[in-house]
């Protein structure tokens, strides 16, 4: 192909000559020829989306392209394709071009991959698309989609990510903001990495709730791997995990940070719970600012390296991102009801019982078997992550006054502690494993 048209499909399926100026519809609904050789170019190593969008203009469809690719000199006339009117080169490597010819010749393959993974593509211009992603910078041409894709289009929808080495307390916290974001009906993006990415997906999950997590990789490298039983779950349980990537691309430094806009940019706010001073959770964190995206950082102490990032970034972002100062407090400020935060808590008006109950262990009912039941609701609450007044209040049902009166005794007994107004489990009833949900 020579000159500076471009080729594009004409209505009987062949090719025709764009003009200088002239570009293709590329707004309309996929055609399943389209949408199957769109999955093909994704597979391309080094073709990246405002490169691809421009081919498609230049050409005229996916389908087209491919056509373009299998006929003689195909790699050439793709990079003609691409030739600026004044004869240069655009930003098309004879590489790149070759790597087109390639999986044009490989599509079948390709295809024959996507099917066996169950996946569905996702395009743009697609009506189930998340409409968030709409508007990022540069939103992906196309997602591979195992599951459901709406939870994305929920009224609200949260990222909760952090450092893959967390502390036991900032998984703890991690879980508690997912359990009580899926309370209230929003959905929980995260990233599926080991540690604070893991324990927000695993809590949703563990609620009934829907959670979405985008890879790194392609779907057919999942990364990490330990974590297929838990993508499994996600999608069990009527989520999605997501990737911008063929099914055969490899987890690399640079894939997760192409990966973090996504999250960031599916979400109306970011929350990160724990991250050292280089985690990429950071990285997702400034992509939610730059994306016009609330932020909300959990701050730790000062000697802790997980949570030396998060301090970091408050301090050089400060107005900007917002501390979380508590689980319902975090719920508060996203606009989402606050009682969500705790699950209730059913006293028993016989405590003694609890040596039987399946959701309680042996050893916390051995601590409260003595215990009256206004006692016992207000550990087991504080177990659950009750720390004010307020909120023992509102999770046991029981009056000020008795709330007041178990803590007292149990502050008493050394089961319970002050701190600053808060008041949380000490002693052996801190060791003690707690009820499951």
């Amino acid at each position: 192909m020579a000159g500076a048209g471009a080729a594009a499909t004409d209505g009987a399926g062949g090719l025709k000559v764009l003009g200088v100026g002239e570009r293709a519809d590329t707004t309309r609904p996929l055609s399943s020829a389209d949408r199957e050789a769109l999955a093909v170019l994704l597979a391309v190593h080094g073709l990246g989306p405002l490169t691809l969008e421009r081919l498609v203009r230049q050409i005229g469809s996916p389908s087209g392209i491919l056509r373009l690719a299998r006929s003689n000199g195909g790699a050439l006339s793709i990079r003609s394709a691409m030739r600026s009117p004044d004869g240069a080169w655009a930003a098309m490597s004879e590489l790149v071009a070759q790597g087109i010819v390639e999986a044009a010749s490989a599509a079948d393959q390709i295809l024959a991959h996507v099917r066996r993974l169950e996946l569905r593509l996702v395009a743009a211009s697609d009506p189930d698309f998340p409409g968030r992603l709409h508007a990022i910078e540069i939103p992906p041409p196309a997602l591979f989609v195992r599951g459901d894709i709406a939870p994305l289009a929920a009224e609200s929808v949260v990222a909760v990510v952090g450092t893959r080495r967390p502390s036991e307390g900032g998984r703890r916290v991690a879980s508690r903001i997912a359990g009580a974001l899926s309370r209230t009906g929003a959905t929980v993006v995260s990233g599926l990495a080991v540690g604070i990415d893991g324990a927000a997906h695993a809590a949703v999950v563990a609620e009934g709730g829907r959670t979405v997590a985008y890879i790194g990789s392609g779907h057919g490298r999942l990364f990490p791997r330990a974590h297929e039983r838990l993508a499994n779950a996600i999608v069990d349980a009527g989520g999605a995990v997501i990737s911008e990537y063929a099914p055969g691309t490899e987890a690399t430094r640079g894939t997760f940070p192409q990966r973090n806009r996504l999250i960031s940019g599916s979400s109306d706010a970011v929350v990160v719970v724990e991250a050292g001073a280089r985690s990429g959770a950071l990285l997702t964190a400034s992509w939610a600012l730059e994306q016009g995206r609330e932020c909300f950082v959990v701050p730790g102490s000062v000697e802790a390296p997980a949570s030396a990032g998060c301090l970091g970034f408050l301090r050089d972002w400060h107005g900007a991102a917002r501390i979380v100062a508590g689980v319902p407090q975090l719920l508060d400020d996203l606009g989402l009801p606050a009682g969500a935060a705790l699950r209730p808590v059913r006293a028993l008006h016989d405590p003694r019982k609890v040596v039987s109950s399946s959701t309680t262990p042996a050893s916390l009912a051995a601590l409260l078997v003595a215990a009256a039941p206004a006692q016992h609701a207000v550990a087991l609450a504080m177990l659950a992550g009750a720390s004010t007044v307020d909120e023992l209040v509102a999770v046991t049902g029981q009056t000020v006054a008795a709330v007041l009166g178990a803590v007292t005794r149990l502050e008493s007994r050394g089961l319970v502690e002050g701190v600053h107004g808060r008041y949380r489990v000490a002693g052996r009833l801190a060791a003690a494993p707690a009820p499951a949900a």
